[in-house]
């Protein structure tokens, strides 16, 4: 049935060819992808101790399943983002499912822990594929800024349930065999790849690859983010870590040179004019900080000092998580009401309120109240990340979407995995362990407090009545 246009471009007539029913289908492609990323980011861990009964292996074997996913997905997200500016969103994000679904298979069916380790890695570059690709998916599905940012606020669900239901349905799916918790991806991975089949072609940039570009942004995230995980179970004087940051200096400055004088740049410099694009990846590498900082000192802290099992730690994070959840939403609407800027700020000043009253209560404090005092914290996270993207996407023009993506995705990875490397660092220190745990999450409040007044530099939304506009001069 043919569709009728009018001069509001997302206003349409009936029909399942409509650009509405386009954008939908998109959108659910993109939730889906969101949630196996996330979910395998989260619900492997419960799975350890099966997975080493089963394959065998040393804990180092183990940490690696775990960090495996984290490397290749830190190290390969700007690369991602150029793919998918160039290839076409749509494109890269099917190439990123079919692989994540086929990775996820390996795993499933891997024999021995080397086999696992070597699934994971490409699991994770998969899925480095898909987040900067589903983000500009969702990016040009929806050109109006309003239904753009109601469209993130349902993205990022996919996220939210992922990591409120991760260990729970880790858990129930191990009580079978752990090799259920990958193959559950596989009928997701199907879902959006049925789906994004019905989606229009995502636009596409035909310039050639940056490869000196690309190169040494693979070199310089991996260096950093291997040396970061290294150092949480070696120390930060150890020489592989060492070797690994400088390897990582050294790349960063390749790449940051490389930028500047190739014609067509994986990440031009210039996005940087963009206030937006400045302000999104302090807020993201200062947010992340705070949100996979609390969890990881809190979790040791409840389970060493206090005497919980894992369980019992577990479940004291569980009104923390539920209460994003259940705000995430409705945050476009929030933000439609107040302005992103003030939604935005006001997330990140109640985090830091929370981290540095965990701080400072007493050793003594009951494990009801830490758990309500972590609230603060959850509510920060739909208050946060999905206005931050969507005023993200709003500033940029749609060619950059893919790159926009990766470099907000790669300032969260970074801020993660150095939040865990240091904190884990200060909980080893001879001062002893509750002085590390307050050391770490004051040094998060004040990340926190930082991103919170870079914030308030963010320049007021676009409407539904004034269309989408860019910040970049």
């Amino acid at each position: 049935m043919p569709t009728t246009r009018t001069a509001c471009p997302t206003t349409t007539t009936t029909g399942d060819d409509r650009p509405s029913a386009f954008a939908g289908r998109a959108l659910a492609a993109a939730v889906l992808g969101f949630f196996v990323i996330t979910l395998d980011a989260v619900i492997v861990n419960v799975a350890l101790p099966a997975i080493r009964h089963d394959v065998g292996g040393g804990i180092t074997g183990l940490q690696w399943v775990v960090d495996g996913y984290t490397l290749m997905f830190a190290a390969l997200l700007l690369s991602s983002g150029s793919l998918a500016d160039r290839v076409g969103a749509r494109r890269a994000f099917g190439i990123g499912v079919a692989l994540f679904a086929l990775a996820s298979a390996a795993c499933g069916l891997a024999p021995n822990l080397g086999a696992l380790v070597a699934a994971r890695l490409v699991q994770g570059a998969a899925a480095a594929v898909m987040m900067p690709s589903s983000m500009a998916l969702i990016g040009h599905a929806y050109p109006d800024p309003v239904r753009r940012g109601r469209a993130v606020a349902v993205w990022a669900m996919g996220g939210a349930v992922a990591s409120s239901c991760g260990p729970v349905l880790g858990g129930l799916l191990t009580m079978l065999s752990w090799r259920l918790i990958f193959f559950i991806n596989l009928p997701v991975a199907a879902a959006a790849l049925i789906l994004l089949a019905r989606t229009r072609r995502s636009p596409h940039r035909r310039v050639p690859f940056d490869w000196p570009g690309q190169v040494s942004a693979v070199l310089a995230m991996g260096g950093l983010t291997y040396g970061a995980i290294e150092a949480g179970a070696a120390g930060f004087a150890a020489p592989r870590v060492i070797a690994a940051f400088a390897v990582a200096g050294v790349a960063l400055a390749a790449f940051l040179a490389a930028q500047a004088v190739r014609a067509h740049p994986m990440v031009p410099l210039d996005l940087f004019a963009s206030r937006t694009a400045t302000v999104s990846v302090v807020v993201g590498f200062a947010f992340i900080v705070g949100y996979y900082g609390l969890p990881f000192v809190m979790s040791l802290y409840l389970q060493q000092l206090r005497g919980l099992s894992a369980l019992a730690a577990g479940a004291a994070f569980v009104p923390m998580m539920l209460i994003g959840a259940i705000l995430t939403p409705f945050s476009a609407r929030i933000a439609e009401r107040i302005g992103t800027r003030a939604l935005i700020s006001t997330g990140l000043a109640l985090m830091t309120a929370g981290l540095a009253i965990l701080a400072l209560v007493p050793a003594s404090t009951p494990v009801w109240v830490l758990a309500a005092l972590m609230v603060p914290i959850g509510l920060s996270g739909p208050l946060v990340m999905p206005p931050m993207t969507a005023a993200l996407l709003n500033a940029v023009p749609p060619h950059r979407a893919g790159v926009a993506g990766g470099v907000f995705n790669t300032s969260r990875q970074v801020g993660g995995a150095l939040a865990v490397a240091v904190f884990g660092a200060l909980l080893a220190q001879p001062a002893g362990f509750l002085h590390g745990l307050r050391t770490s999450l004051l040094i998060a409040a004040a990340a926190s407090l930082a991103a919170a007044a870079a914030s308030l530099l963010l320049r007021p939304a676009p409407t539904a009545t004034t269309g989408r506009t860019h910040d970049q001069p």
